[in-house]
């Protein structure tokens, strides 16, 4: 499976750096995270939908895991796993030309996608096996321990929650420091997914076979956790 990457001139031109699957993903991550915190907080009914969306951010990530792999060349994790020595010349402003820091995730913002997304499974294991004793029990709560199941919950409800929004002010923190302390722009090229950029500088591909491929991914992702969901009986 081919990439389709297309080389930019040398000249400054306008770049296809997120591809729409990978934009789509990011907004609804972004919005189900935060429908997650409020029906959490609400309890009572609200945990029908915090199931429900939960399970939605179950097969984003399904999604996302495959996407890294198959997907737009700025969004496979292939082109932000950077090593110690390419960190290091990050932290001190010493970028090869190929180095391309500027284009796709940056080592900082590289390590945030892998932490939130880290995170965000451990999450949903977790309320996958919880049990809060009271009305809430996870569907794979069956096949876990009383004591497991327990300790998942209070992971689920307390430490854990509490780190991804501690990510997330970080994450809105770098944004807001790119933004206007150095000049990047960062939300517009998620929106619209170009960026404007100087030397040859690849393209992801966002053509209509790489969408039909991602949405591929995305049924398969819903019928694998639907299928998880429903071992629970």
């Amino acid at each position: 499976m081919t990439d389709n990457n297309v080389p930019t001139p040398t000249a400054t031109s306008v770049v296809r750096v997120w591809d729409l699957p990978t934009r789509l993903f990011h907004w609804l991550l972004a919005a189900a995270v935060i429908a997650q915190v409020i029906t959490g907080k609400l309890g009572g009914a609200a945990m029908t939908w915090h199931f429900r969306i939960g399970y939605a951010v179950f097969a984003l990530l399904v999604f996302r895991l495959v996407w890294g792999l198959v997907g737009g060349h700025w969004s496979r994790f292939a082109r932000f796993v950077y090593g110690p020595a390419s960190v290091l010349r990050y932290l001190r402003g010493q970028a090869k030309a190929d180095d391309h820091f500027h284009v796709g995730h940056n080592p900082l913002g590289s390590a945030s996608v892998f932490a939130m997304l880290a995170l965000l499974v451990v999450q949903v294991a977790t309320g996958l096996i919880g049990d809060d004793e009271i009305a809430n029990v996870g569907p794979l709560n069956r096949y876990v321990s009383n004591a497991l199941g327990l300790s998942a919950t209070a992971w689920h409800k307390g430490l854990g929650i509490g780190l991804i929004l501690g990510l997330i002010g970080l994450h809105i923190a770098a944004i807001a420091f790119y933004t206007w302390g150095k000049g990047q722009e960062l939300v517009r090229p998620m929106i619209g997914g170009d960026k404007t950029l100087g030397g040859a500088v690849p393209a992801s591909a966002d053509d209509r076979p790489t969408r039909i491929r991602a949405l591929v991914i995305v049924l398969a992702s819903a019928v694998l956790v639907a299928f998880v969901v429903r071992l629970g009986g």
